[in-house]
């Protein structure tokens, strides 16, 4: 049924609570319109993760998780809801990927407002994870990433990183490197967080 019956696509995705999501594009946005590109960009993202059947997909909800838009979204596209847990996003990350590598033998994080991701970056993802790579990555033009795959659970990728800023990236490469870590890069991503992100997404 799956190309890559072993792998699991994760989907961190936060509740479209209005006045919390997209805070950097409010103004010139209204809360309410920033929870409803969040919603948007989840349910593209979603869209690419299974349309091609390439593996599981799980969405990884910050609370509350019996939000509507959650329960629509597993309903439309038949995935499963994981709660995220944990008091940063590193430790929620940490908590998925071990969960996940328990069933599976490898596993993606990938977030929801990257509009520039599609099915063919997954694929070649899952690929590098099927043939033996140990990390994936997708990096971000910001300096963070937008997609990480691990065969294995690694806690120290994910302990005291300055999530959000600009620095996460090449924390990462270093990380790996001291772990003797070999890792395959995607392609650069964007993701949308500013309003010259916006005007990008809304160009294009």
């Amino acid at each position: 049924m799956y190309a890559y019956p072993e792998a699991v696509i994760m989907l961190f995705c936060k509740a479209p609570i209005p006045g919390q999501m997209k805070t950097r594009l409010i103004p010139p946005l209204t809360g309410e319109e920033a929870a409803q590109l969040h919603c948007e960009l989840a349910e593209k993202t979603l869209q690419t993760a299974t349309q091609n059947q390439l593996c599981e997909v799980q969405l990884w909800c910050s609370p509350p998780i019996d939000h509507p838009f959650f329960t629509t979204l597993t309903q439309v596209y038949s995935v499963d809801r994981q709660l995220q847990q944990g008091t940063d996003l590193g430790e929620r990350m940490h908590h998925a990927f071990s969960q996940a590598l328990a069933r599976f033998s490898s596993a993606i994080v990938i977030g929801c407002d990257c509009p520039s991701f599609t099915s063919d970056d997954l694929e070649q993802a899952l690929s590098q994870l099927n043939q033996g790579k140990p990390c994936v990555l997708a990096p971000a033009e910001d300096g963070g990433y937008v997609l990480i795959g691990l065969n294995q659970p690694q806690p120290s990728l994910f302990d005291n990183m300055p999530w959000g800023t600009g620095q996460v990236l090449g924390l990462t490469r270093a990380r790996l490197q001291s772990l003797n870590l070999s890792y395959h890069e995607l392609n650069t991503q964007w993701d949308l967080d500013t309003v010259d992100d916006l005007r990008r997404y809304q160009g294009g």
